[in-house]
């Protein structure tokens, strides 16, 4: 499909991948001129009318999600038999790819990678959006290193958290959460879950459960506790072992219950390594009969009680003081907007709306069209102060090059030729008589010394080549169709011409060759390389039509 061009304007570059649902394709933008990627559902899907109904609503949503640690929708459209969606094209690799060459991260990159997929899902869950499919596979980290949590369009419509479904399940089975192999419902804790297995997998270079099939990896999933991580790696500290193993609870309510929570409890692990959670007492008095008194247990988990809510309203009251003064910075500051690819004007509009200005200069771009903008700085998302001013470049269109001379080169060499120097070849579909070798050019427009803007077409003439029409009446049709191909003459229409003369039967009677102006070209005259002509043969009249 590479080359196929969607809604006039999505052209599909080269295949990236392929997952469960979908084909992923790199393509080119033909309005702003910038790389995205194109996800095409693969056609045993276009007639399941449930999916479709659910492609269409989840696309929907998905639309309305916008966050920097997320590949963001940009589009989704239907063209013949293509659904697709496209997305920002991330340069870089997958987390798993990472994990794969290096083995276990330190904890400090780990939990940064962590915070930001936190970051994402947050973003996801407060806009009714479960992922259900967190996984390294999906995490993708830019080239200057942005996370980016990719795929939770298709992965919520394929419903992948049950067992059974596609090989997207069996690939997600390492990371699903236990009520996923279980079939029930999820919520944000599922994927918390799943989140809580990457960074296991980011802190040891192996996942916490592995098994001969998907259903015995599932299985583990539900019944079998992880081994605690710092077996695996000793340099995880006893606060980050403890937010992991709490990511990966069993029972949904027993895990964080909102993505920021885990975030937060990360980065004060990194802060306070030594911290560990308070353990469950172990002694207990006994009665006359041996038997443990359940009396002090009772009595202690009141008092714990009791310490948590006083904690928690201490919490409650330091973090308002903190929303107060969070709220007086956001009020203050402003976020760079991403304006790379909008028109000067749009850009301008984008910086007022965030409370800044664009201050704008100028340079030539041999790809981004004249008025719309290069490149930004700061880069999008950086905290400004409100009246701060940000730089935009904004293209004057791109140099005007000398067109090189093509005469006499082959088609395919002056495609290349053209190509190196930023042009475009464009072939007249008539070729011309000459003594020039097939597919050679002849002429070209414009001439050879001329300027012409970068991407700008060079319309060629080639050549026909040229033959002598050979005489074929007398031979047989075999050789008459043999002795064309040999000479790069195309024998169109075979006439057949019943006689009842057994000495003529499939013989040929008559040829018919046109010349390059249409009129009929005697044997002896020079046509076009590749003419096409027709012959008359003889066969057998005796035969009952």
């Amino acid at each position: 499909m590479n080359g196929k061009l969607l809604d006039n304007r999505y052209q599909l570059v080269k295949f990236i991948g392929e997952g469960g649902m979908a084909l992923v394709y790199q393509a080119m933008d033909q309005r702003t001129h910038h790389y995205v990627a194109v996800k095409i559902l693969k056609p045993e899907y276009n007639h399941d009318e449930e999916f479709l109904q659910r492609f269409n609503r989840e696309a929907l949503a998905a639309s309305k999600v916008s966050h920097h640690n997320i590949v963001n929708l940009l589009d989704v459209g239907t063209e013949e038999d293509y659904r697709y969606i496209v997305l920002e094209y991330i340069e870089g690799r997958t987390l798993k790819d990472i994990i794969d060459e290096k083995g276990a991260l330190s904890p400090e990159t780990a939990v940064q990678i962590a915070v930001r997929i936190l970051s994402a899902l947050q973003h996801m869950h407060k806009n009714g959006i479960i992922h259900r499919d967190i996984k390294p596979q999906n995490i993708l980290i830019h080239s200057e290193g942005h996370v980016k949590v990719s795929d939770f369009g298709i992965a919520r419509m394929a419903d992948s958290g049950t067992i059974g479904k596609t090989d997207m399940v069996m690939g997600s089975v390492h990371y699903f959460s236990p009520e996923q192999a279980q079939g029930k419902e999820v919520s944000a804790a599922s994927d918390i879950y799943s989140a809580g297995i990457v960074l296991y997998e980011m802190l040891t270079g192996s996942v916490p459960f592995d098994g001969d099939t998907p259903v015995a990896i599932a299985m583990q999933h539900v019944n079998v506790p992880p081994r605690p991580p710092h077996i695996l790696n000793p340099d995880i500290s006893p606060a980050l072992e403890r937010v992991v193993l709490k990511a990966l609870e069993k029972e949904p309510e027993d895990r964080y219950q909102q993505a920021q929570d885990m975030a937060r409890d990360l980065l004060d692990a990194l802060r306070s390594p030594q911290t560990v959670p308070h353990g469950e007492d172990e002694g207990r008095e006994k009665d006359g009969t041996g038997k443990k008194d359940p009396a002090p247990r009772r009595e202690r988990r009141y008092l714990r009680y009791l310490i948590e809510a006083a904690a928690a309203l201490v919490v409650l009251t330091v973090a308002g003081f903190a929303a107060v003064r969070l709220y007086q910075r956001i009020s203050s500051t402003a976020n760079v907007p991403y304006v790379v690819g909008e028109s000067e004007y749009s850009a301008s509009v984008l910086a007022a709306r965030a409370g800044l200005t664009a201050q704008v200069t100028r340079a030539s771009d041999e790809v981004t069209p004249a008025g719309y903008v290069i490149s930004q700085s700061p880069e999008y998302d950086t905290a400004l102060k409100r009246g701060d001013t940000m730089q935009i470049v904004v293209s004057t269109g791109p140099r005007e090059r000398e067109v090189p001379s093509l005469y006499g080169m082959s088609a395919d060499e002056a495609r290349q030729e053209l190509e190196k120097a930023g042009f475009t070849m464009l072939s007249y579909s008539q070729r011309a008589l000459s003594d020039k070798p097939w597919d050679t050019v002849l002429a070209q427009t414009p001439a050879a010394g001329e300027t012409l803007s970068s991407g700008g077409i060079v319309q060629v003439t080639l050549s026909g080549g040229s033959v002598t029409v050979p005489k074929l009446t007398g031979m047989t049709r075999q050789e008459a169709l043999r002795t064309a191909d040999e000479l790069g003459l195309r024998i169109t229409d075979v006439r057949e011409y019943p006689t009842e003369d057994t000495t003529r039967f499939e013989i040929v009677a008559d040829q018919i060759f046109l010349d390059e102006k249409g009129s009929k070209a005697e044997v002896g005259s020079r046509v076009i390389l590749g003419t096409s002509g027709t012959i008359v043969v003889y066969t057998d009249g005796t035969q009952k039509q």
